[in-house]
C-alpha cells in the first residue's frame, strides 16, 4: 500500500514518532505537515505538492474546523481517510455537537478512524464508515521512572477550553475536598517527571463518553489512574477492568469511597498500577495502535457516485 499522510505542522503534543511507526507498517509512505495556512487552503496545497494517482491511501489528519470550510475539495479527493480523535464532541455538549455527522455525509464514501469505540459504533448506525482506533501515547518518552512519588493526588492537563467545562468543575471541587495537584507542564521530560511524583492520577472526563490520552500516559508512568466511568462497551473495547488495571468512578462519593479503600491496601495500590502499565504498554504504544491504523485502511473504501469521479479526473494537480 502507498499511504500518504497530512498531519498538522503544530500540535500541542508531539506525534512524530507516531507517524513514523504509521509509515512503517506500509510498503511506501510518505508524511507531509501542513501549517495552519496550508490547511485553510487544501485545493491550493494539493494543486502545487500532490498528484493524488500516486496513493492508494491519502489521509488526512488536520484540524477539523478548517476541514468542514472545505467539503467541495475534500470529495474530488480519491480513497480518502479521515484519522480523527476529536469527534466525541460530535456527542457532547459542545460547537461541533452534530457536526461531524453532518460532515461525513456530505462524503459519504469517506472512511473515519475514530478514536472512540461507542462514537465508532454511533457512527456507524448513521451510515458513516467509521473504524475504532484507539488513542495512544508515546511509549519512548513515557515511562514509569520507579521513583518515589510525593504527589498522592494528581491531575495534569488542561482545564481552560469549554471542552472540558464539566472536568474543571468536576475537579475543583474535589480540589477543596481533598489535597489534588491541578498542574499543567511543557511536554517531555517536565511531563514525565511530574506524572512520576503522582500515586493516583485523578482523570474526568466527565460526561465525554472517550477516554482521553492521558488515562493511558498516567496508567505508562506507573500511576493508578482513577478515571471517569464512560460505559460497560467502551471499558470492555480498551481492556479497562474496574479495581484491576484501573480505579472507575461515576461520582464524586465513588471516588472517595474508592480512595479510601486503596489508603488502606498498599498492596492493591501497587497491583493496579503495575496492571495498569502493562496494559498501557501492550496495547496503546504508538506501534501497536499504528498497526492497528495499517489494519484500518487495508479493507475497500467506498466509492463515490460516478459524478463526482468524473468532476474529480477534470481537476488537474502539479
Amino acid at each position: 500500500m502507498k499511504l500518504l499522510l497530512l498531519v498538522q505542522d503544530e500540535q500541542r503534543i508531539i506525534l512524530d514518532r507516531f507517524y513514523s511507526e504509521i509509515a512503517r507498517q506500509c510498503d511506501d509512505a510518505k508524511i507531509l505537515r501542513l501549517s495552519s495556512e496550508d490547511q485553510s487552503d487544501l485545493k491550493k496545497y494539493f494543486r502545487e505538492n500532490i498528484d493524488c494517482n500516486e496513493y492508494d491511501r491519502i489521509v488526512l489528519f488536520l484540524r477539523f474546523k478548517k476541514e468542514i470550510k472545505q467539503v467541495e475539495f475534500l470529495r474530488m479527493i480519491p480513497n480518502l481517510v479521515f484519522l480523527e480523535h476529536d469527534a466525541y464532541q460530535n456527542y457532547i455538549d459542545s460547537k461541533y455537537k452534530g457536526v461531524f455527522s453532518k460532515h461525513y455525509k456530505k462524503i459519504p464514501w469517506v472512511r473515519v478512524l475514530t478514536s472512540g469505540y461507542g462514537v465508532s459504533q454511533k457512527l456507524q448506525s448513521e451510515g458513516v464508515d467509521a473504524f475504532f482506533v484507539p488513542k495512544c501515547y508515546d511509549d519512548a518518552m513515557i515511562k514509569n521512572l520507579n521513583r518515589a512519588r510525593d504527589i498522592e493526588l494528581g491531575f495534569i492537563g488542561s482545564t481552560k477550553s469549554k471542552t472540558y467545562s464539566k472536568r474543571k468543575e468536576f475537579l475543583e471541587i474535589l480540589e477543596r475536598e481533598e489535597k489534588l495537584l491541578i498542574t499543567r507542564t511543557n511536554s517531555g521530560n517536565e511531563y514525565v517527571d511530574a506524572l512520576n511524583r503522582i500515586k493516583f492520577f485523578i482523570s474526568a472526563d466527565v460526561g465525554m463518553g472517550e477516554y482521553m490520552i492521558k488515562n493511558f500516559e498516567a496508567m505508562a508512568a506507573g500511576c493508578v489512574v482513577f478515571a471517569w466511568n464512560q460505559g460497560e462497551l467502551e471499558n470492555k473495547a480498551l481492556g479497562f477492568n474496574d479495581m484491576e488495571n484501573i480505579v472507575l468512578y461515576s461520582s464524586r462519593k465513588e471516588l472517595k469511597q474508592k480512595l479510601s479503600e486503596l489508603r488502606q491496601n498498599e498492596e492493591k495500590v501497587k497491583s493496579i498500577a503495575q496492571a495498569g502499565q502493562q496494559l498501557a504498554e501492550q496495547q496503546y504504544s504508538y506501534g501497536t495502535v499504528a498497526s492497528k491504523v495499517h489494519k484500518a485502511l487495508q479493507s475497500d473504501l467506498r466509492q463515490p457516485r460516478k459524478k463526482t469521479i468524473l468532476f474529480f479526473s477534470t481537476y488537474s494537480y502539479a
